[in-house]
Order: C-alpha cells, then structure tokens, then sequence
C-alpha cells in the first residue's frame, strides 16, 4: 500500500502554486494524494508568516493534523519555516521543519517518512535558495496560479519575505511559455501569473535578463487559453507600455492589483516603499484613461508605526478620490528582523482595527460603485465549479463576480451575459445573451 499524503496551504497565491507542485512530486514517487480528513500517513504543510497570525494558524493546522492521526509524519515548509525553523521545531507534533532550499526536495530528504525521535530541521541559510523551481496549481481546471517570479530585492521596513524567500529570481519566457502550452492542453481556461514580486521578472543568475513586458508579449500568443490575469504588481513596475499593451491584448484581462499600503507620502517613506501617491494615481489614471472598465484592486496596511489620524486621513481620503475598485486591508503586525518593528510610534490594537474596519467599509462601497457602474453592460463570463443553493458563481474579464441559476453544461465554459443587477449579497445577477457558450480553443 502507497503512503497516504494531504497538503494543507496557508498564505498566497504563490504558495498555493508551489504547494501543488510539490504534491505531483509526491504522486510522481507512488505516494497517495489525499484530502487532510482522510487518516493521511503524511501531513505536508506550506507556511505563510506576512502576519503574527499567519504564525498562530499554523499552530493550529499541527494540531488538526495530530487530532486526525497521532502516528502521522508532520512536515513543515514555506516562509514561517525559513524564518522561524527553531521556534517550529519546538511546536509538539512537528517531525521535519525544511526552509526554502530544501522545500522542493521533500521526497529526497525525509526519505521513508519515518517518525525521527526528534524533529529534522533541514533549513540553510537563505542565500542559499538562489534557484528557481517552476511552479503552477492543477487543483482547479477552471484557472491555474502559475509562478514566474520569486523572491525579493526591496527593503521594505516591514516585510520578512526577503529573509523567506531570497533574492529576486526568474523563469526564463521560454520556459514559462512551454509550461503555459502545456497547461493549454488541459481543461484551464485562466492562468494568473503569480510571484514574489511580480513585475521584477526577468533576473536570472543575479542579472537582468529579460523583461517582463516581453514575458506578457509572449503569453499572450500561446493558443488554448482564453485569459491571463496578472496577479499583482509594484505602481513603480506598472510602466505605461504595460498598461497600453493590457488594453490591446487578446488575452490579458482588465484587472489589475496594485499595492499602495499608504496614502501619505510620510508613512510611504517611513516604509522604504519606491513610490510616492502621486505615482500611484498616476497609474491609476492611466489605466482608467485606456480601460474605463477595468478593475483595479489595492493593498493598504493599517496601523504602521508613527500613523497619526491625520496619515491614517489622508490615505482614506486619497483611496476615496480614487477610482478603484476594491482594497485588501492588512493590519499592521510587528515582525522579528524588520526595521519597522524597532520604529517609534506604535499604533495601539484598538485604533488598528478601527481603521482597519473604516477601509473595509469604503472597499465594500467601492466595489459596490464599481459594479454598478458596470450594470446594463454585456460581459464574458468563465463560470466556476461552484454550486450553492442551486447558483453558480463566476468571474468577467473585469473580476466582477456574478451568479447564475445552476447549468451544468456552463461550469468551466465562457459565455457572454448581460450584467443585469445587484442582489442582496452585493453579486451581480445576468440575463444569457447567448444560446451556446463559447467553445474552449
């Protein structure tokens, strides 16, 4: 009997596609893919540790894991256990902790999965994750993350992801094109091209190479799938010719999440971010100049240290003049080797999650405008595995989620609808425009 094997992912799109990759190297050795319920010999899981609580999730997971089966090998990878693998070995369950060199060699490794005595910490130093390892999810045929950066060379005062990941590295296009040919010959309808930081892309053994604008060029040829979507992307990477090659493109989507984290230039400075706000408007106007209808998504970090009202003011009033389309609001949280958490003026938690709940509040306004501004249009629609109460969900070119009565002969398929209204949910409802769906390649 093979080894039974579960996976269980915390954090980004970029570790979910890693996380599937290391999973096809277990089924590839004759091991038993399983879901975590399922009584599995072998528990790997992928870390995260942007925030404390990141941290405490994967606590818990442990502990998940030992309630389903005591006997179970319980191994650790990904950021928080670069960081952190003394601290993980001491969590009582662990039996491997393996930083981000040793990640993709699990199955070499821990060969055997045999309970050691005491933990395995298998953890260099990290400029010895210095290479790149192609990744992509298959866990779902409706869209695939596909990783083509990793890695990061900027200093911001308050990220760890440095110290987890290394320096900036990329595929070559020609490798990621290959890849996306064979992703093509699948049932994927959507690729989302993923990395640490997404538009460095093109640093191969320590020096520029290529260049991402020729990297989305070249994608955008490759046969067979309908849509590439650009996961995230720094305002300062974001450059004009980008922006107007998105707009004329036969694949690549109008959406794009672009992180701000502050709206005052003080807390921008305070945070070595390579932008000021007007930059970041700047961007956004010129999307929205070629784009009307395009998405744009926001990261922005509450509670950083020194934000007075008056920052935390200016960035609401600065994200509220701005035509965007929804945020992802982090709260501050201090992390070990950052320079930000030696910084004076720490916010209190309480006025953090007040902020924290003002912007919520505003992203959901503004999504609400958005897709209200988007109502009476027609659009495409990839509609999604995904049946509730005899609904399915699914997304336009543009990230507007919409839901439709359940058809099975539309999950996994492109058809064209009329964005009709909102419903109390705040989904947009369609009407069919079409009588057949649009026919995959």
């Amino acid at each position: 009997m093979s080894k039974k094997v579960a996976f269980y992912t915390l954090g980004c799109k970029l570790n979910f596609s890693e996380t599937s990759t290391i999973s096809r190297m277990f089924e590839q050795k004759g091991f038993a893919k399983v879901d975590f319920t399922q009584n599995p010999d072998i528990f790997i899981i992928n870390t995260c540790s942007v925030t404390e609580n990141a941290d405490k999730k994967c606590h818990k997971v442990v502990r998940e894991a030992r309630a389903i089966n005591p006997d179970a090998y319980v191994a650790i990878i990904g950021c928080y256990a670069q960081l952190k693998p003394k601290e993980i070995a001491e969590i009582p369950g662990v039996d491997a902790v393996l930083g981000a060199a040793e990640k993709f060699r699990l199955t070499e490794l821990l060969d055997g999965f045999v309970r050691p005595k005491q933990t395995t910490v298998l953890a260099s130093e990290i400029s010895a994750a210095n290479t790149f390892t192609t990744s992509f999810s298959i866990n779902d045929r409706t869209r695939t993350f596909l990783k083509v950066q990793d890695g990061c060379d900027y200093s911001c005062t308050f990220c760890t992801i440095p110290l987890a990941r290394g320096k900036s590295r990329s595929d070559s296009i020609a490798n990621i094109c290959k890849v996306a040919k064979q992703i093509a010959e699948t049932e994927v309808r959507e690729v989302v091209l993923t990395g640490v930081n997404t538009g460095d892309f093109g640093i191969q053994d320590g020096k520029r190479a290529e260049k991402f604008i020729d990297l989305i060029k070249q994608l955008d040829e490759v046969e067979g799938i309908d849509r590439f979507r650009i996961s995230s992307i720094e305002p300062n990477l974001l450059s004009d010719e980008i922006i107007e090659f998105v707009s004329k493109s036969n694949r690549f989507v109008p959406h794009f999440h672009i992180p701000l984290q502050s709206g005052s230039d003080k807390i921008l400075k305070l945070m070595r971010r390579r932008y000021l706000r007007e930059l970041y408007a700047s961007r956004v106007d010129h999307i929205k100049k070629v784009m009307p209808n395009a998405c744009i998504g926001v990261d922005v970090i509450v509670g950083f240290p020194g934000e007075t009202d008056e920052d935390f003011l200016e960035t609401y009033q600065f994200l509220n003049e701005l035509p965007v389309s929804y945020l992802h609001v982090f709260t501050y949280s201090e992390r070990d080797n950052t320079a930000a958490a030696d910084m004076n003026g720490t916010v209190p938690a309480k006025k953090r999650a007040e902020r924290s709940k003002m912007l919520h509040i505003l992203s959901d306004k503004k999504r609400r405008k958005f897709y209200e501004e988007n109502l009476g249009q027609t659009a495409t629609v990839l509609f999604e595995n995904d049946v509730e109460n005899g609904l399915m969900h699914g997304f336009t070119q543009n990230y507007i989620r919409v839901v439709a009565q359940y058809d099975p002969l539309l999950i996994n398929e492109l058809k064209k609808v009329k964005l009709s209204s909102i419903n109390e949910k705040g989904l947009v409802e369609v009407e069919e425009t079409e009588s057949e769906v649009l026919i995959h390649h």
